[in-house]
């Protein structure tokens, strides 16, 4: 399975697995809005009966978050009741994000939020059902495989005619990104180079805290096996910012490349301790000296210090997450519950039920890493039109036509709808 899910065809855009996934889902969804669109005269008695129910979940969930940052407990608890009726985890979308915003606000009031998200990470999720759920993923939606498709095409022209390279990825996680780049490398003209990959990572909670990121490498180490790249695997299980230059093990005669896709929101920031974890990665990463650091960003406005305004960006940043699911899977679909409650619901709840060192989710907007990464003394390095467009390509002959490709300061900018909810860019440390 990780094979047909992780591996590209030859000759094609996705691979196989993804691409009948699709076609499922695409069969399942235009199945279920026919048969839940009613027809003639019965449609305007519909309407009239859904007129009576008809609940602004959004605004219901903005006056609940104003009685809980007032702690007017009262008025808060009489609007979670009525959230709870009409709200549900397999419901229509916008019902389902309700559900997913009451819990947040249920745990802030109860004061438990950072208990529940503690629980929530320390969940062990089996690799095989995180893989089933990034397939979902990939199929009704481009967000993880243009980021993959930007990231190691400009791997690949760094190191062309490279005999070693070294990737140091910052959030490693189950190390899905790799396998179709190791496959790539395999087939370079000339042969392979020798591959390095430090994967780096938060331990994990309980008695096994580098188990993840070793069986990351394991399973690495096997690709390489199967296409004959030489392989070498350094695992890093340690908070972000205790990390030296020391201990990425560089070698003088290697491209180095550092990457870092989408993991940056979760280092807390100024806001919460004077020297940013943000700052000293960043400049870990510039004394590292790499030949190009590849940064995705989550582009998020839900860090406000003042609840509200948090809570509000949020629902408007998650409103298009669930809306982009709701359109392009069906909703009994068991790997979009996994999605919605062990990967949307997470994040929510930590942003809705947390503060301080407790709040990891904490995203700025690509401009703002952009004044960030410039201050930590990189430079921003042109986009690449060849990808840019190949990007474009795939998103208009592959996924639905809501979703949004563009560019702007030098990132490639990926949304939904308009909005815009993920940036990748490419840098280069300041000679110094």
């Amino acid at each position: 399975m990780f094979d047909m899910v992780l591996l590209c065809q030859k000759g094609k855009n996705c691979t196989n697995g993804v691409s009948a996934l699709q076609e499922a889902l695409r069969n399942e969804v235009s199945k279920n809005s026919k048969n839940n669109s009613p027809k003639g005269s019965a449609k305007s008695r519909a309407k009239k009966q859904s007129k009576k129910e008809v609940v602004d979940l959004r605004t219901l969930l903005i006056h609940c978050a104003q009685a809980v940052a007032a702690d007017d407990r009262r008025s808060a608890n009489e609007l979670l009741k009525q959230i709870r009726q009409y709200s549900s985890p397999f419901g229509d979308g916008s019902q389902r994000l309700a559900h997913c915003f009451a819990d947040g606000l249920e745990a802030r009031l109860a004061g438990t939020g950072s208990q529940i998200y503690h629980s929530l990470v320390a969940k062990r999720t089996t690799a095989t059902d995180i893989l089933k759920a990034y397939q979902l993923y990939l199929a009704a939606c481009p967000f993880k495989r243009i980021s993959h498709f930007f990231s190691n095409q400009i791997i690949h022209n760094v190191s062309e005619n490279a005999s070693r390279v070294h990737i140091i990825d910052f959030g490693i996680y189950f190390g899905f990104q790799w396998p179709c780049l190791i496959q790539r490398l395999s087939s370079r003209p000339g042969g392979p180079p020798k591959l390095k990959i430090t994967g780096i990572d938060v331990p994990q909670p309980g008695f096994r805290p580098t188990e993840r990121i070793e069986e990351t490498g394991k399973r690495l180490a096997d690709y390489a096996r199967t296409f004959n790249v030489p392989f070498e695997y350094n695992a890093i299980a340690s908070k972000w910012e205790t990390i030296r230059v020391d201990d990425l093990k560089i070698d003088k005669d290697e491209v180095l490349i550092v990457n870092c896709l989408y993991r940056f929101r979760n280092l807390v920031d100024e806001t919460v301790v004077v020297d940013s974890p943000r700052n000293m990665v960043l400049d870990t990463i510039r004394k590292a000296n790499p030949h190009v650091f590849i940064h995705g960003i989550v582009n998020g406005s839900y860090s406000a210090p003042f609840f509200v305004t948090r809570f509000r960006e949020a629902l408007f940043h998650f409103s298009a997450l669930f809306d982009m699911l709701e359109t392009n899977v069906p909703r009994e679909d068991a790997q979009r519950l996994l999605i919605e409650r062990d990967l949307f619901g997470r994040e929510a709840l930590n942003v809705i039920s947390c503060e301080g060192s407790e709040r990891v989710e904490r995203p700025e907007t690509y401009k703002q890493w952009q004044v960030r990464n410039l201050r930590a003394g990189f430079t921003q390095l042109p986009l690449n039109m060849e990808i840019m467009k190949k990007a474009r390509d795939k998103v208009k002959g592959m996924y639905h036509k809501d979703f949004v490709i563009d560019e702007d300061s030098r990132w490639l900018l990926q949304g939904w709808k308009g909005r815009i909810i993920y940036a990748i860019s490419a840098w280069k440390p300041n000679r110094v």
